[in-house]
């Protein structure tokens, strides 16, 4: 008996979707549905987006983005996965307002925030997708011990504690803030 098998979708039919009015995200072809964050996620999310957008635009570097917007990280079958906070140099995304679809530029680096229920193969997953998709450093921050973990393509990664600095000087500059800020 022939078992009939869920249409797959492409990320600009992803993208054209109306607003389901819950978290998604697809991945190889279907749509996921995710649990809304939690509270603490969206405050370390939005302390994350404003530490960093304020420098970006201080240094006018190029646009930060939050509140999971939609990264290609891989195609046939396409995968969209919703950053929690990306920056994008003008290099990779020319200045001025920003197309209502998703692109095919990556971030140079994304954040993503580590709820307690989140686990770590799911977590490492999407980190290996975003580093193979082109973007230069993935920080996964981590609420309960407060640390990050900072990925990079052929380095091991590096864990930062609450009084440790982050810095990322080949994307930000002289960007630089303790762990414990992104916390607060």
């Amino acid at each position: 008996m022939a078992t009939a098998t869920a249409p797959t979708w492409t990320a600009e039919q992803f993208c054209q979707r109306p607003d389901p009015g819950h978290p998604e995200e697809l991945v190889r072809g279907r749509i996921v549905r995710m649990p809304p964050p939690n509270r603490r996620h969206g405050q370390v999310c939005g302390q994350t987006n404003f530490l960093i957008r304020q420098y970006v635009e201080e240094h006018d570097l190029g646009h930060v983005l939050s509140n999971d917007s939609g990264v290609i990280t891989e195609r046939d079958p396409d995968t969209v996965r919703g950053a929690d906070v990306a920056f994008y140099s003008y290099a990779r995304l020319p200045k001025g307002p920003l197309p209502q679809s998703y692109g095919p530029e990556v971030p140079e680096l994304v954040v993503e925030v580590r709820s307690p229920g989140d686990r770590w193969p799911d977590v490492l997953a999407k980190v290996t997708e975003y580093l193979n998709a082109g973007v230069v450093v993935v920080i996964v921050l981590d609420t309960v011990p407060r640390t990050a973990q900072v990925y990079r393509v052929d380095e091991p990664p590096r864990t930062l504690q609450a009084d440790d600095e982050l810095t990322v000087p080949d994307l930000l500059g002289d960007f630089r803030v303790a762990v414990r800020r992104f916390f607060d």
